[in-house]
C-alpha cells in the first residue's frame, strides 16, 4: 500500500545522505545517523508486527498458516509479551512486536503440538487438527535484552553464508525471542570507504582487510590482512547481504547491534600519518596498531566510520566495540584506560547522540590478573551508566558481575558462551543455567542492573537443548525443574513421549550436561598426534554409552524424526570419540613396552574407529565437510577467487590462521576449530594419525628414539599443504543413521562396558 508520509520522510532525509556520500576527510560533516526506519529498510518499519510475524509463519508452515490468527497488542509495562488462546478452530497468537508473536508461535508449537525447530534437526508435523489451548497463555519477558551471537561465530560458522542461510537463522532467532543480535556482516565495505577517505591506496586497503573467516577477528583488533585480499565482488555483495539481514531483523522487531570504532586502525596509518600517536598491541602472533585516544585522529576516524556505516546500514543506536578482547592494553594507568573508554564512547555519540555501547567484559575474565578493580572501575566509569550495556560473557563458569559490584552500576546481561571454536562436542551446564541465573543472580540484591541474558556462542549447532533452555529463561519467572523441563523437551523434540528417550536424557543431564566448558576440549581424534597423554571426558563414558543404547531402543517409535536421528548420531559420535582416549592409552602403553605387535594392533583399532566415525556422521548433513567448502567457493567469481576462499575455509578448521613458521603460537592455534565431520575425519584426521603412527612403528622396529616434537613439526607442514588442496567432498548425507548407529553399537558395545548383544537390557555394567 502506498504511504504518502513515508515518501515525505524519505524526501526530507535524502539531502542528509547525499551530503554524507560526498563528504571528504578534510571536510567531515556532522550528521546524526538516520534511524533504522529511514535507511535501506525495505519499508521494514511500515510492516505491522503481526504482518511481519505472518510472513515468518508462512515461511515456516505455508500449508497451515491460515489456521492461525496473529494480532498486535501493547507491551506489558515496557516488557515484550505474547498471548496464546483458541478461538473456534483457530489459534490466536498476540504479541507487542513481530518477534514476541513469533516466540508465542514457537511456544505453541513446542508445548501444544510436540514440534521443534532447531539447528540439530527440525520436526514440524502438526496434528491434523490444531490442539486447543485451555484458557489463555500469557508470558512477559523479564529480560529486556535477549542477546545473540559472538564475533567469533561470524568467522567460524557463518563466514560464507548466503541469504537463504541467514533468513533461516533470523527466523530461528525470532522464534526464540532474540531481540538484540550482533550484526557485523559487511563491515569491510565501511572500512574500505574510510580508508579511501584517509587517502590510502588500494594495496594498503588490501593489506588491512582479512579473508572472510578472519574478518571478525579484525573487527576485534586481533589481526590485519590474514587470508586476504578480498575481491571487490565480495565487498559489494556483502553490503547487499547485510542490508537484507538488517531489514528482516528490524521488520521482526529486533534491535541489531552494529560495529563501533575501537581505535584499531590499518597499518597504513603509520605511513600516511607519521605524527599520529599509535600503540602496538599483540594477540597470539599478530601485532596491530591502536590509535591513542587523545590523538585528534581518533575522533576524526571515528566520525568517518560512523558516517560510512550509517550511510549503508542505518542504525538502531547499539554499537559493539571491544578494544582489548584478549590483548593486554599498552598501559595499566587507570587514566589511560578511562581515556580509551571515553574516546570510544564519544566516537559513537558525537555522530549518534542516542548511541549505547555494547561491551563484552571478556577481558576482565581472560586477563583477570591484569584487570584489577581500579582498572575496571576506571574503564567503566568513564561512560554514563545508561550508555553502556555490559555482556558478562562466561557466566556459566566465571561470572564477572559478582566481583565488579555488578559492573559498578552498568546495565548488564547474564551470558553463556556455550561453544568455543565451533567445536563439535556434547556439553553445556543446563543445571547452572536453570539455577544460577533465575534462582541466584536474579534474586541476589547485589545484581545491580541485570537487564537480560545472552547466548554468545563462538559457533552454532551441536547442543540444541542449551539454546532452548537459555532463551526460554527470558520468559520464565518461576524456577525451572530441570527434570520436568527435559521431559517436555524430549517430548516436543521427538514428537511424542517415550520412556527410553526420557531415560537417555536423564543420563545426558548427569554426564555431558553438567560440563561447564562443553567445547573447550580437544579429544584424541582431533588432537595433534602425540605420545603424551590426552585428557579425556570428565564423566564415565560407559554411562553415556547407555544413553546411546536407550536411544537405539526408541528407534522403532521415534526413528523417523530428524531431531531424533541427529541426537542419536551426536550421542553415538561422542561416545566413540571418547573411546578413542582408551585406544590412545593402549598405543602409549604398547610403545612404552616396546611391543611392536601390540602397537600395530592398537594403531589399527584407532584408525578403524576414525573410519567408523566418518561413516556414522556422514548420515547427517550437519556433520559434512563438503557443504562448508562449497559455501566458501560459491562466493568466488574466478577460479583464483574460489581457490582463495576454499583455502581460507580449510585453514580455519585445521591450522587456523597461524603463520607458516612453526612455533609455540602456531601449535597453540592448531585444531582450534576441530571438526568431527565426515570428510574431515577421513580426509584429514585419519591421514594425520596414519602418518604419525607409521613413523612411530618404524622407529620402534628400528630401535630408534622417537622424536615426538620433530614428527609434529613435519605433520604441521603436511597440514599446511592440506589447506592448499582443492579436492572435493560429498555434500549430501549417505547411509541410514539408525542402521549405522545400531551396527556400530554391536561392534563397540562390549568394549564400552555394555552388552552389545542385548540392546534392550537396559542395564549398564562397568568393565
Amino acid at each position: 500500500m502506498f504511504r504518502p508520509w513515508l515518501l515525505l520522510v524519505a524526501l526530507t532525509l535524502f539531502p542528509v545522505f547525499l551530503v554524507a556520500a560526498v563528504a571528504t576527510a578534510q571536510e567531515p560533516e556532522e550528521p546524526r545517523p538516520a534511524s533504522s526506519a529511514n535507511v535501506l529498510q525495505n519499508n521494514a518499519a511500515a510492516v505491522a508486527p503481526h504482518e511481519a510475524a505472518r510472513r515468518l509463519l508462512e515461511r515456516l508452515l505455508p500449508e497451515r498458516a491460515d489456521e492461525f490468527v496473529l494480532e498486535t497488542i501493547s507491551a506489558e509495562e515496557g516488557k515484550d509479551v505474547f498471548e496464546i488462546e483458541s478461538a473456534g478452530d483457530k489459534i490466536v497468537i498476540r504479541g507487542n512486536n513481530g518477534l514476541a508473536i513469533a516466540t508465542g508461535l514457537n511456544w505453541y508449537l513446542k508445548y501444544h503440538c510436540a514440534c521443534h525447530v532447531s539447528w540439530g534437526g527440525t520436526r514440524l508435523e502438526l496434528p491434523k487438527v490444531l490442539p486447543k489451548v485451555e484458557g489463555k497463555v500469557r508470558r512477559a519477558a523479564w529480560a529486556k535484552h535477549r542477546y545473540f551471537l559472538n564475533y567469533c561465530c561470524f568467522g567460524f560458522t557463518m563466514p560464507f553464508w548466503d541469504w537463504q542461510q541467514w533468513e533461516w537463522l533470523i527466523d530461528w532467532m525470532a522464534l526464540n525471542g532474540v531481540n538484540t543480535p550482533l550484526a557485523v556482516t559487511g563491515q569491510e565495505a565501511v572500512w574500505q570507504a574510510v580508508c579511501r577517505r584517509l587517502g590510502m591506496s588500494e594495496q594498503q586497503i588490501d593489506e588491512f582487510l582479512a579473508g572472510p573467516p578472519y574478518l571478525s577477528f579484525s573487527w576485534m583488533g586481533c589481526m590485519d590482512g590474514f587470508g586476504g585480499p578480498l575481491p571487490q565482488s565480495w565487498i559489494d555483495s556483502h553490503v547487499k547481504l547485510q542490508q537484507r539481514i538488517l531489514a528482516r531483523q528490524r521488520e521482526l522487531g529486533m534491535t541489531p547491534v552494529l560495529q563501533g570504532f575501537t581505535g584499531h586502525v590499518p597499518p597504513a596509518v603509520r605511513q600516511n600519518f607519521p605524527d599520529a600517536k599509535l600503540h602496538n598491541i599483540r594477540w597470539v602472533q599478530w601485532e596491530t596498531d591502536l590509535l591513542d585516544p587523545l590523538d585528534p585522529l581518533f575522533a576524526k576516524i571515528a566520525e568517518m566510520y560512523m558516517q560510512e556505516q550509517a550511510k549503508r546500514f542505518g542504525t538502531d543506536h547499539l554499537y559493539a566495540a571491544d578494544t582489548f578482547v584478549e590483548q593486554v592494553p599498552p598501559s595499566g594507568d587507570p587514566k589511560y584506560l578511562a581515556d580509551v573508554s571515553r574516546a570510544t564512547y564519544s566516537g559513537m555519540t558525537n555522530s549518534d547522540p542516542d548511541a549505547v555501547w555494547v561491551f563484552m567484559t571478556w577481558p576482565f575474565r581472560y586477563k583477570q590478573g591484569w584487570w584489577h578493580q581500579d582498572r575496571i572501575r576506571a574503564f567503566l566509569g568513564a561512560v554514563p551508566h545508561e550508555r553502556m550495556l555490559c555482556l558478562d560473557l562466561f557466566c556459566e563458569t566465571g561470572p564477572q558481575w559478582s566481583r565488579t559490584k555488578a559492573f559498578y552500576g552498568k546495565p548488564w546481561l547474564w551470558c553463556n558462551i556455550q561453544n568455543f571454536g565451533w567445536r563439535i562436542n556434547l556439553g553445556g551446564d543446563l543445571q547452572n543455567m536453570a539455577t544460577e541465573l533465575s534462582a541466584e543472580a536474579r534474586k541476589d540484591p547485589a545484581h545491580g542492573q541485570l537487564v537480560g541474558l545472552g547466548v554468545v556462542n563462538e559457533g552454532l549447532g551441536y547442543n540444541p537443548v542449551a539454546y532452548d533452555l537459555m532463551f526460554e529463561l527470558a520468559w520464565r519467572n518461576e524456577p525451572v525443574d530441570l527434570k520436568q523441563w527435559l521431559h517436555g523437551y524430549a517430548r516436543h523434540r521427538y514428537g511424542r513421549a517415550n520412556d527410553q528417550a526420557d531415560a537417555a536424557w536423564a543420563i545426558l543431564i548427569s554426564t555431558v550436561h553438567p560440563a561447564p566448558r562443553p567445547c573447550d576440549r580437544r579429544y584424541v581424534i582431533g588432537h595433534v598426534p602425540t605420545l603424551k597423554p590426552i585428557k579425556g571426558q570428565p564423566y564415565d563414558n560407559a554411562q553415556l554409552a547407555e544413553a546411546w543404547r536407550l536411544l537405539l531402543d526408541a528407534a522403532e517409535e521415534l526413528g523417523d524424526g530428524a531431531p531424533y536421528r541427529f541426537d542419536l548420531v551426536n550421542v553415538a559420535r561422542q561416545v566413540l570419540s571418547n573411546h578413542a582416549t582408551k585406544m590412545h592409552q593402549d598405543i602409549i602403553a604398547a610403545h612404552q613396552a616396546k611391543d611392536v605387535e601390540a602397537l600395530q594392533e592398537a594403531s589399527d583399532r584407532l584408525l578403524q574407529l576414525i573410519r567408523d566415525l566418518d561413516e556414522l556422521v556422514a548420515t547427517r548433513e550437519e556433520f559434512l565437510l563438503g557443504p562448508y567448502l562449497e559455501d566458501a567457493k560459491r562466493w568466488g567469481t574466478t577460479d583464483a577467487e574460489r581457490a582463495k576462499f576454499q583455502w581460507n575455509a580449510r585453514r580455519m578448521v585445521t591450522a587456523w590462521g597461524s603463520i607458516e613458521k612453526y612455533n609455540e603460537w602456531s601449535y597453540g592455534l592448531r585444531d582450534l576449530c576441530y571438526k568431527e565431520w565426515s570428510g574431515m575425519l577421513s580426509g584429514f584426521y585419519l591421514k594425520r594419525w596414519q602418518w604419525y603412527l607409521d613413523e612411530l612403528a618404524a622407529a620402534l622396529k628400528q630401535g630408534k628414539t622417537f622424536d615426538d616434537t620433530a614428527v609434529s613439526r613435519k605433520t604441521w607442514e603436511w597440514e599446511l599443504k592440506w589447506a592448499d588442496n582443492t579436492d572435493t567432498y560429498p555434500t549430501e548425507p549417505r547411509g541410514d543413521s539408525v542402521e549405522v548407529a545400531r551396527r556400530l553399537w554391536k561392534k563397540y558395545g562390549n568394549a564400552l562396558g555394555l552388552d552389545a548383544d542385548n540392546q534392550g537390557a537396559g542395564t549398564w555394567r562397568p568393565e
